[in-house]
């Protein structure tokens, strides 16, 4: 039932973490099908390459936000 919402009407995504300022994955209110931020900027689901790839950005966006508060901290 809760696919037919979505056949219908569409999904209807949400946030659910923030890889980098760009890359965010999202889930589908009604479905729960899980998407994440494509390198040309569009929507791809959300599989374990897709995950692999986005928590390995995120530790480098990490590293690299800390760094950056170091520099601006001397």
């Amino acid at each position: 039932m809760k696919n037919l919402y979505c056949s219908f009407f569409g999904h209807k995504y949400e946030v659910t973490k923030k890889v980098t300022y760009h890359v965010k994955e999202y889930r589908c209110r009604h479905c729960g099908e899980q998407v994440t931020t494509s390198g040309n900027g569009g929507l791809t689901l959300l599989t374990p390459k897709y995950k692999e790839i986005n928590a390995v950005l995120e530790r480098i966006h990490q590293k690299r936000l800390k760094r950056r508060e170091l520099i601006l901290d001397r």
